[in-house]
C-alpha cells in the first residue's frame, strides 16, 4: 500500500533521508518512530508528493508519487503535523471546499461530507471557524479532510502531539476505528501512540532505518524482558535472598520507591520462583509484574549513536526484509 526503494532527500550538505526502504502492507497500522529531526515529517512529504526525493522512488497503491501524482494522491488521505487548514473559513466551508477539490461528484461528495461529519462528531462546529476550534477539534477536522475520499491509505503525521490526555484518547479512538478498513502510517515520536495504535514499528534516527519490527518483537530486545519486578512494603528482602535463586541473573533496587526487579539468566523463566520465595518468606506484596520489556530503553538504545550502530546487526535481518 506505500512502498519506498532507496528513497533520499538532501538540503546541501545535510541528508534528512537515507536510503529509506520500508513497505506497508494492507491491514497495517505502521508507526514510523524516531527522536525529533529523525527525518520521519520529511519521509512523509515525499510519500504524499509535496517533496521531490533527491533520489529513490516512493509508491502508493503501486503508484509512483512523481510520475502519476494524481493516482497516488487520489489513494492517500494525508494529516499533516498540526492538522493545517484555512482558519477563516468555517468547518462547513472548509469540507465542502475538500469535497470540490477532490473532485467528487455531486451526490457522492454530499453523502460523504455526511458520513464524515457525523464520523468525527463535528456536527456542533460546522458553522464555527477553524481558528476558533480547540486543538483537538482541529485535529478531527483535519481528519475529516483526510479521509472525505474514502481513500484506502492514511498517512498521519503526529496525530495527538500537543494535544491534553483527554484529546489523544478521543483521537486515538478515531483511529482505531479507521484502521479497520484503511492502512495507515503514523509518524511519532510518542512511544505510548506505539502501544495504542500500531502493530508494526519502524524507528529512524538520522534518516537511516535502524530497526523494523513488531512492537513485541522490539520489546523482546529489552533487557526488561522476561524479568519480574514487586513491591514489598517493609519487606526487607534480601538482595543475597533472591540471588540464590539459580535462574537469577541480576538484581535492581529502586532507591526512590524501593521496588525490586529480578532480570532472568538467557532462556530461564523466574515467576513462578521469585513467587515462590516471596510466599515461603511471608511476605505481603502489593504488586508483582511479569515485564514485557520496555521500548523506552530500546528506543534510546537504537537511537543513540552508539547503540544505533550497536542494533543494526540486532535488528538487520528484520530491516532488509521489509526492505
Amino acid at each position: 500500500m506505500i512502498e519506498t526503494d532507496q528513497l533520499t532527500r538532501c538540503y546541501g550538505n545535510l541528508t534528512a533521508v537515507d536510503a529509506l526502504s520500508i513497505r506497508v502492507e494492507p491491514g497495517q497500522v505502521l508507526g514510523l518512530l524516531g527522536p525529533n529531526g529523525a527525518g520521519k515529517t520529511t519521509a512523509m512529504r515525499m510519500i504524499a508528493g509535496f517533496l521531490v526525493p533527491t533520489s529513490g522512488v516512493a509508491r502508493v497503491c503501486g503508484h509512483d508519487v512523481n510520475r502519476e501524482p494524481v493516482k497516488a494522491k487520489r489513494a492517500l488521505g494525508y494529516l499533516p503535523e498540526g492538522a493545517p487548514s484555512y482558519g477563516e473559513m468555517t468547518v462547513r466551508e472548509f469540507l465542502q471546499f475538500i469535497v470540490r477539490m477532490r473532485g467528487l461528484k455531486a451526490d457522492i461528495g454530499y453523502r460523504r461530507f455526511e458520513e464524515v461529519v457525523h464520523r468525527l462528531q463535528l456536527e456542533e462546529v460546522l458553522d464555527l471557524c477553524i481558528e476558533t476550534l480547540s486543538k483537538g477539534l482541529r485535529r478531527r477536522v483535519g481528519l475529516a479532510q483526510a479521509i472525505l475520499h474514502d481513500p484506502p491509505v492514511l498517512m498521519l503525521d503526529e496525530p495527538t502531539d500537543g494535544l491534553d490526555p483527554n484529546q489523544k484518547h478521543a483521537v486515538r479512538q478515531l483511529i482505531d476505528v479507521m484502521a479497520r478498513d484503511r492502512t495507515i502510517l503514523i509518524s511519532t515520536h510518542l512511544l505510548e501512540e506505539v502501544h495504542a495504535l500500531c502493530n508494526r514499528v519502524v524507528i529512524i534516527a538520522h534518516g537511516k532505518l535502524l530497526a523494523d519490527a513488531t512492537p513485541a518483537e522490539l520489546e523482546q530486545r529489552s533487557r526488561y524482558h522476561g524479568a519480574v519486578s514487586f513491591s514489598a512494603p517493609g519487606s526487607g528482602m534480601s538482595q543475597e535472598m533472591l540471588g540464590r535463586l539459580p535462574q537469577v541473573a541480576a538484581i535492581e533496587v529502586d532507591p526512590l520507591d524501593g521496588r525490586i526487579t529480578v532480570f532472568p539468566k538467557p532462556g530461564e523463566r523466574i515467576l513462578e520462583p521469585v513467587e515462590t520465595l516471596l510466599r515461603e518468606q511471608g511476605l505481603e506484596v502489593s504488586e508483582i509484574q511479569l515485564e514485557r520489556g520496555r521500548l523506552d530503553e530500546v528506543f534510546r538504545h537504537i537511537t543513540t549513536q552508539d547503540g544505533g550502530a550497536r542494533n543494526r546487526g540486532d535488528f538487520g535481518a528484520v530491516a532488509a526484509g521489509a526492505a
